[in-house]
């Protein structure tokens, strides 16, 4: 039984002032206007692809043909910006706009769900001034870190020598066969009432775009990056209006489950995620519990399990206004998420790896605290970084 020394402060983020004094009713239909813009700028960025034609599209879809350079593009770009969700939207815009294919788009996001567990790594960090606080902090931090280590070191293979041999990737076919369930497309476009409610602000945009810079390639280029300023925005703004509705809900059902056993702990762990649309909110809350020992690395794991897969609601939702290859990859997404989690949380003997390498990495980093700092900087963000470049 960990000691627990009841010093470390608890979660005491709750919703913004400003937030709180607005009407519940009035915040439900924020996140609809919200949601809306999400979808919008999904279908603005892929238009914008569309437009700079075959030749972007072939030089870009070579320069990351690579499946390490895109692992290692998705690690570094979900670090950068603290969110997966951001990372497999723009993905998913990007397939559907034909600019990537799926089996390209596959390592990014892989990467992806690399990079969105720095976040409650660098959470953990604020307990670096308390030793054993701060190494029951940081191997909560970390066993969301090797979890996607793991999945990725054993399905990335997976899926290139499956790609190689039967000429599709294992999650690339079986994606493929459930996304028959909901489009053939052959005949129909995916969602397209969604396509058409989006449509005048799609256009509105572009026509705003078109007025500033004319129509050739720099229009294009702002376009695009018009669509990701909208789509963080979005993202941005949806994220704080479920938090301000559901986190008080979300650490109450957090505090009655958590421990009670490993499937409970992950279907709560997808609920939530789903809910407040971050995997890093649902994880970063465990820290603060994990650093005052009420709660254990092995009874936050399942947690963790369960809000990678919730984390690929976003992704389904940006598939929402684009192609069958933008909903291929989306799926995709959930499939690599879920089979990660049915291979490591069932079992106790495989639930055990993460949770025993979290926790050596864990007192290493308590005894010499800096190797926290250096493992967040050179993992996350210089050996991606580097790669990236010389490739």
């Amino acid at each position: 039984m960990e000691e627990d020394t009841g010093s470390a402060p608890l979660p005491t983020n709750g919703p913004p002032p400003l937030l709180q004094r607005v009407p519940a009713w009035f915040r439900i239909l924020a996140i609809v206007a919200v949601l809306y813009l999400f979808l919008a700028s999904i279908g603005l960025m892929s238009s914008g692809f569309k437009s700079m034609g075959k030749c972007f599209a072939d030089h870009l879809i070579r320069s990351t043909s690579n499946p390490f350079v895109g692992l290692f593009v998705g690690i570094l770009a979900t670090s950068i910006v603290q969110s997966s969700s951001l990372t497999t939207s723009i993905v998913v815009g990007m397939v559907a706009s034909g600019t990537l294919t799926v089996p390209v788009a596959i390592p990014i996001v892989m990467g992806a769900n690399i990079g969105t567990t720095v976040t409650n790594t660098i959470v953990s960090l604020g307990f670096i001034g308390r030793r054993e606080e701060f190494r029951r902090a940081f191997s909560c931090g970390t066993v969301h870190d090797f979890f996607n280590y793991l999945c990725v070191l054993i399905f990335l293979p997976l899926e290139l020598v499956t790609q190689r041999l039967f000429g599709t990737g294992l999650l690339e076919g079986l994606a493929g066969q459930a996304g028959h369930l909901f489009v053939d497309a052959r005949r129909t476009s995916f969602a397209k009432p969604v396509k058409i409610a989006v449509k005048p602000v799609i256009g509105a945009l572009k026509g705003l775009v078109e007025s500033v810079a004319g129509k050739g390639m720099l229009a294009h280029w702002l376009q695009v990056a018009l669509a990701v300023a909208i789509l963080f925005l979005a993202l941005w703004a949806v994220t704080r209006l479920m938090r301000s509705l559901m986190l008080s809900r979300l650490e109450s059902v957090l505090d009655r489950t958590v421990g009670r056993n490993a499937g409970l702990g992950v279907a709560v762990g997808l609920i939530l995620t789903g809910i407040v649309q971050s995997s890093s909110i649902t994880t970063s809350i465990l820290v603060p519990l994990a650093a005052a020992g009420i709660v254990t690395v092995a009874q936050v794991f399942p947690i963790t399990a369960g809000a990678n897969i919730g984390t690929t609601v976003t992704a389904l939702m940006a598939a929402l206004g684009g192609s069958p290859a933008g909903l291929h990859i989306a799926l995709v997404h959930l499939l690599f998420n879920s089979a990660g989690t049915l291979l490591f949380v069932p079992a106790r003997p495989m639930r055990n790896v993460p949770i025993r390498l979290a926790n050596g990495l864990a007192t290493l980093a308590a005894r010499h605290r800096w190797w926290a700092v250096v493992y967040v900087g050179v993992l996350f963000f210089a050996i991606p970084a580097l790669l990236v470049f010389l490739t």
